[in-house]
């Protein structure tokens, strides 16, 4: 191992091609290459195969990265794979769209001694797209089959690895979904950009070939109840992630050309998916020749603003009420939005929205951070007569989101809910308060990565395997009492 690995001291951390911005500002393609062979099994010998792999601690779903990156920097990449794949329902996808600066590679132990970190999503990202082109990624095949139906409701990340090791297992799964495409924001939300549509559509046809059955266009609460799906199937599980956006109250807030992050993202991912979009064609929900401000620092503000550079606006500009330092979004995408145009307003925070009918400018104010909150973090403060304004031809806010009221939409007051509307839960269970019914993702633990709701997606698989199985003793223990 010695002689392969360790190579930190003499090999610089090096990252795939990355396109140039004036190439890669006019599409919608992703902005890096794939790895030669030969540069991803450079990359992986870096590794110091650490005793303590921080880099497999603060992944959420426990990916075994030193051994995937032996496997690959010893060639042996169809092992690299099934190691790989054996812990992480969407490596491929993963390995684009994690921000594994703040998660595996932020704690990398070469990181933080100054020799750089592995590039573990990049390796990711090439181990499990070259699985794909040498035909080794195949669909789920069962031992046996079992008669327990389980239902899905959402077709996210979460509800999508659940029903892949539900039916390992054996069940039959049936995934209802209120859209016309199974992958909820893996399709609608995340942009071309970062994780092209192809590469989740071949996923959601690889779990329909392992017998996965997807009822789209369906919404439970409107065409079809929640206790009616209760009796339908053995078991169901609540995957439906969050959709609400959350609001901001100031003056003009109600002016045209003010929206909702999701309606824009959403509204550029359907053209770009070759859908009819109204809204973005007559250039409602388009941000071309617009001077465009995103009020936000996530990973959903970084999505629109360099959306909206793709799209052609004059100007983009990124307001968000803390520093840099404090950002919530990756900074590797803070970065990338920097090279393409992007200007940040830092420590500035909205004030109210002017216009007639339609806006045309965004007064602010600027911030002081002050003390840490509860959370830690400096609590803003608004600094008097600060006020500055900035032109605006098209505001999107990409605030956050909150859960939808899921008692009321599904006409279900029992399903116990806390305090900020997440379905409450059991843990580690992830049972709710309705027998036979669970919920994992977003819905339980609030807007978050597509990594943590692989691992409840896969956690609530076990237990409603486990749920299933006692139940199924039970029953065939009855049966034998009563001969």
């Amino acid at each position: 191992m010695a002689s392969r690995m360790l190579k930190f001291v003499n090999v610089q951390r090096q990252m795939p091609d990355k396109r140039g911005v004036e190439a890669r500002a006019h599409d919608f393609d992703e902005i890096y290459g794939e790895f030669a062979p030969q540069d991803a099994a450079e990359q992986s010998a870096r590794c110091s195969q650490c005793g303590v792999p921080f880099c497999q601690v603060h992944c959420p779903v426990h990916n075994n990265i030193p051994d995937w990156l032996l496997l690959t920097a010893e060639g042996r990449l169809e092992e690299a794979y099934e190691v790989s794949q054996a812990t992480n329902n969407f490596p491929e996808i993963c390995g684009r769209i994690c921000p594994q600066d703040r998660l595996c590679e932020g704690n990398c132990v070469i990181e933080q001694s100054g020799h750089g970190t592995v590039t573990i999503g990049a390796v990711e990202k090439f181990i499990n797209d070259n699985a794909w082109e040498q035909g080794w990624v195949k669909p789920v095949k069962p031992l046996r089959e079992r008669v327990e139906s389980v239902g899905i409701v959402g077709a996210g990340p979460g509800g999508l690895a659940c029903a892949e090791q539900l039916r390992k297992q054996g069940f039959q799964v049936t995934v209802y979904d209120r859209y016309d495409r199974m992958g909820g924001l893996m399709i609608y939300g995340i942009p071309n950009f970062k994780l092209e549509k192809e590469v989740v559509e071949r996923r959601t046809r690889l779990l329909a070939d392992a017998g996965v059955e997807y009822v789209t266009q369906c919404e439970v609460g409107r065409d079809v109840g929640l206790q009616e799906l209760r009796e339908r199937h053995a078991a169901l599980l609540l995957a439906t992630g969050v959709y609400k956006a959350r609001d901001i109250k100031l003056p003009g807030v109600g002016l045209d050309n003010v929206y909702p992050a999701l309606d824009f993202l959403v509204a550029s991912n359907r053209k770009g998916l070759g859908d009819v979009v109204p809204a973005y064609e007559d250039g409602t929900l388009n941000a071309e020749g617009k001077d465009v401000v995103v009020i936000g620092g996530g990973d959903t503000a970084m999505d629109c603003v360099r959306t909206a550079v793709r799209q052609g606006a004059r100007s983009v500009k990124c307001l968000y009420r803390r520093n840099r330092q404090n950002m919530p979004g990756s900074q590797r995408e803070v970065a990338n939005a920097e090279e393409e145009g992007v200007e940040f307003v830092w420590l500035a925070a909205p004030e109210a929205f002017d216009g007639d009918t339609a806006v045309s400018r965004v007064r602010a104010q600027r911030v002081h951070l002050g003390v840490p909150d509860a959370t830690g973090r400096q609590a803003p403060q608004i600094l008097p007569d600060s006020s500055f304004e900035l032109p605006a031809d098209m505001v999107i806010k990409a605030l956050g989101f909150d859960p939808e009221d899921l008692p009321v939409l599904f006409d279900c007051p029992e399903l116990e809910t806390t305090r900020w509307g997440t379905v409450k839960v059991r843990y580690p269970s992830l049972a709710t308060s309705l027998e036979g019914v669970y919920a994992a993702g977003d819905i339980v633990r609030g807007a978050s990565l597509v990594v943590w709701a692989i691992r409840d997606g896969r956690d609530a698989a076990d237990s409603i395997t486990r749920f299933l199985d006692e139940k199924a003793t039970a029953t065939a223990t009855a049966a034998i009492a009563a001969d």
